[in-house]
């Protein structure tokens, strides 16, 4: 498939970028059918009922399951990545309408907050047990473990698929591939919700610190839910595939890293590897002094340390 989307120059359009078309249901779009629910949100619903989503229990973020205390594990980082995420976006968007005298534009922008909720979900849906570690340890097994015996039967790209991999692109893949007895789109998520998870855009032959975006087997999907998102595409040797992030992914990354500086920190208290005193100091530490203040008076009414 040849590259629609070069000119690096020009800013993308919100107007492509906001697209609530379903991957695998084309056929069937109808932008005003969705009633008293918007695809978007109807995107965050079928993440949270998925049995996909729901497996995230089972893994834990930074600690292992430690018995009766409890700690954050995969789905409910998720979901708190959700909620910050869909408050940033919802902020983000209140400052770009105010740019935009376009009622259109300023009508899409009211969905962001609802597209980085769901992408938010979707995130880590992905990533293997042990998180960097097991992508480590699956892309070992096949560049110098057992799994080496396969290299010869595999085409250089599938190769570079497997002694990279990588939870994102596994994410990807796993909401658009159609498995076997399943429907044509695999989830049918949004176009939106889909490439705000992305958040490495290129193959794997272009991996970098084993990043990468999408498996040799959903490039074509990729690029055909880029293109129509007027994502633009940057020039590459050999025909290789890179395109510029949807801006909603920085919004996604972003609530991704402000969750784990929070929930490391609480997990480090319920563990007693942190005093209360170093907690609240740490959490202190973000805030201006007049905000710090405030909060050390709201405080004094509080006796939980939890």
């Amino acid at each position: 498939m040849m590259p629609t989307n070069n000119d690096t120059s020009r800013p993308m359009d919100w107007l492509k970028l906001i697209n609530d078309t379903r991957f695998g249901l084309e056929d069937y779009h109808a932008p005003e059918s969705h009633g008293m629910r918007s695809d978007f949100q109807r995107d965050y619903d079928r993440m949270v009922f998925s049995s996909p989503f729901r497996r995230l229990q089972n893994k834990t973020q930074v600690f292992p399951l430690p018995g009766s205390v409890f700690v954050h594990n995969r789905l409910t980082h998720s979901l708190e990545v959700s909620c910050c995420g869909r408050s940033i976006a919802n902020e983000v968007a209140g400052a770009l309408s105010a740019r935009y005298d376009n009622p259109s534009v300023q009508a899409k922008l009211c969905y962001l907050g609802e597209i980085v909720a769901a992408a938010c979900l979707a995130h880590d849906l992905g990533n293997p047990p042990f998180g960097h570690s097991g992508e480590k340890a699956i892309s070992t097994f096949f560049s110098e473990g057992p799994g080496h015996v396969l290299q010869g039967k595999l085409t250089v790209e599938q190769w570079n698929d497997l002694i990279h991999f990588e939870g994102n692109a596994n994410a990807f893949r796993i909401l658009t591939h159609q498995f076997n007895g399943r429907r044509r789109g695999g989830f049918a998520m949004t176009y939106s919700t889909l490439a705000s998870i992305v958040k490495y855009p290129f193959e794997s032959s272009l991996a970098t610190h084993n990043k990468f975006g999408f498996f040799t087997t959903e490039k074509d999907d990729f690029i055909k839910i880029a293109d129509t998102l007027g994502m633009i595409r940057y020039d590459e040797p050999e025909g290789q595939v890179r395109y510029a992030r949807h801006p909603a992914v920085y919004i996604v990354e972003a609530a991704d890293d402000i969750c784990y500086e929070v929930m490391d920190i609480e997990d480090a208290h319920k563990l007693k590897i942190l005093s209360t005193p170093e907690v609240i100091d740490l959490f202190l530490s973000y805030f201006t002094p007049e905000r710090r203040a405030r909060m050390e008076k709201v405080m004094e009414t509080v006796a939980d340390p939890n």
